[in-house]
């Protein structure tokens, strides 16, 4: 397997190539605009063929280059069915199942960061986007978030997964590449030994501000980054 994890540093974005050695198929996670020449050039360099090109949510703070690769490419997109990114090409839903080469990509309806998050578990790691981060977890106070519907995707589907499960996060602010679920379950302050309740009342006291590029990034995103598809 062909892995590489990305850094945006404008956005503080990760983004990720998986490539199956043998039928050369590749996808991204949470691609960013201005990444789009780079992409293409490691996708040359390992001799891969995009099949699928997805995003863990409508994302507030970039530009997705979904759309950007569906034209320079063959690629799918795909995104949560709740996000209302209408012009994707896979409007994914909990269960399914995504084929690379050998491989086999599972999608986690995580909602709660915003109402159509989602998590892609491929092998022995899981793909969070904001849902969950590393010693954190994504903002609930735009987008449809919802602090007690996060707290039950995280509980709920991340944190039944194997502990030795690796997490890849779609952001980090502070250097961190890779945790695990059992570190998470373990020593995230915001989650371990945490109820319900106490998660609520943490995430409805952060009072952060909006992201600079909200009112910019979640309708463009909306339209997979482009602002309009050639059809045909």
């Amino acid at each position: 397997m062909i892995f590489r994890q990305l850094f945006d540093q404008e956005s503080s974005t990760y983004t990720y190539l998986l490539g199956d050695e043998s039928s050369k198929e590749a996808l991204l996670i949470d691609p960013v605009d201005s990444g789009l020449q780079l992409y293409l050039t490691l996708l040359d360099q390992y001799g891969l063929v995009l099949k699928y090109s997805l995003d863990t949510h409508v994302h507030a703070d970039h530009i997705t280059a979904s759309g950007l690769l569906r034209q320079e490419t063959s690629t799918l997109t795909g995104i949560g069915s709740r996000c209302n990114a209408l012009l994707a090409d896979l409007q994914l839903q909990h269960g399914d199942q995504l084929s690379l080469g050998q491989h086999i990509v599972d999608v986690l309806a995580t909602p709660g960061h915003t109402a159509g998050s989602v998590s892609y578990l491929m092998n022995d790691r899981v793909f969070t986007g904001d849902s969950l981060m590393i010693n954190g977890c994504g903002r609930t106070d735009f987008q449809g978030g919802d602090p007690g519907t996060l707290y039950d995707s995280i509980t709920g589907q991340l944190f039944t997964l194997p502990d030795e499960t690796l997490v890849y996060p779609g952001h980090d602010y502070k250097g961190y590449r890779v945790s695990a679920i059992g570190q998470e379950k373990a020593i995230n302050p915001r989650l371990a030994g945490k109820s319900r309740e106490e998660f609520i009342a943490i995430m409805n006291a952060l009072d952060l501000p909006k992201p600079d590029m909200l009112e910019v990034a979640v309708p463009a995103n909306k339209r997979l980054g482009i602002e309009a598809y050639p059809h045909g």
